[in-house]
């Protein structure tokens, strides 16, 4: 028996994919060839790289039906502490004068624990106090950040050592950068913890229905602290990659990015309803706001219609989401 061919169906499941495909072909023609290089493309996953490994970790906390607002202020704390750890040793306005050169591990480990530390506390607080998940992690984005602000006295941490800047270089001939390698890591083990783990079953049980989770015997609140714990270190992993990339950490850097973290999640289809999200639709997100990005700087346009494109792109991933919810109930 033959299946009837149901646009409407196709669209529903592969939506973002066509989108994103059908952009990749206009900005190639309309861009006479200037888009679709090996080099330009690398540079779309580059520059997408950090808050693409920020939407990795808001996955799990919106399929959770989550939200965390921190993700940005955490990856300045995190980063201009690493960075103050890891300034070569004739810096100007070096933070700790007297301390020898360390290894690019110390900063590095300093960065993850800090991330991690943030979403911990977040999601220790929605877990035990049942406060919001937008409360929660509105205090801790303030919260971060002030102390960003406090450790730096509001100045770039820069000077940093050439093995984290490291992260920021090309490999392989100087062709394909670092952040790329970082990035593509993570979604692999973003997809196996999501997908082949418990924590990553749990995730969805909850989102889907926290009552039923718990009935079933699933630990609710170790498992929403986990779920934050893990945005957390990628906030903080997304902050090595932002010092690697720039040579240097701003107080007041990545505002905003933790929307642009969950816009990308939300086209790539997560369900602000809880219970819906993948890994591959968080990167496929990613890459439809990158390209749109990189497509309308290629062509001129300005700064302030990309906002405007970028905001209708959520609008609609959203009505998508709910037409797709709609039928399924």
């Amino acid at each position: 028996m033959t299946r009837r061919f149901d646009a409407g169906r196709i669209f529903r499941t592969y939506g973002m994919v066509i989108v994103l495909f059908v952009m990749i072909i206009l900005l190639s023609l309309v861009s006479r060839g200037r888009f679709f290089t090996s080099t330009n493309i690398f540079n779309v996953l580059s520059q997408s790289s950090i808050f693409g490994i920020m939407a990795l970790g808001m996955t799990f906390v919106i399929i959770s039906k989550g939200i965390d607002l921190s993700v940005g202020s955490v990856l300045a704390l995190s980063g201009v502490v690493a960075a103050s750890f890891a300034q070569v040793a004739g810096a100007t306005e070096r933070y700790f004068p007297g301390m020898p050169v360390l290894p690019v591990l110390v900063p590095v480990l300093i960065t993850l624990i800090i991330g991690g530390g943030c979403g911990c506390v977040s999601g220790f607080l929605i877990a035990k106090t049942g406060i919001p998940a937008f409360i929660a992690t509105l205090g801790m984005q303030t919260v971060a950040r002030g102390f960003a602000l406090i450790y730096t006295k509001g100045r770039p941490v820069s000077n940093l050592i050439p093995s984290l800047n490291f992260l920021g270089s090309k490999v392989f001939n100087n062709t394909i950068p670092v952040p790329v390698i970082i990035y593509l890591l993570m979604i692999v083990v973003s997809y196996i913890l999501l997908n082949k783990t418990r924590f990553g079953k749990n995730t969805y049980a909850i989102g889907g229905n926290i009552t039923a989770a718990e009935v079933s015997g699933i630990n609710v609140s170790k498992n929403l602290i986990l779920i934050y714990t893990y945005c957390g270190l990628l906030a903080g992993l997304a902050g090595l990659v932002f010092a690697g990339r720039v040579g240097s950490v701003h107080p007041g850097a990545a505002e905003g990015y933790e929307l642009t973290a969950i816009a990308a999640t939300t086209i790539g289809g997560t369900s602000h309803s809880g219970g819906i999200g993948t890994i591959v639709g968080a990167f496929i997100g990613t890459m439809v706001l990158q390209v749109l990005r990189n497509g309308f700087t290629l062509l001129g346009v300005n700064a302030y219609w990309q906002k405007v494109a970028e905001g209708l792109i959520i609008v609609v991933a959203v009505i998508i989401d709910m037409r797709k919810n709609a039928k399924r109930d």
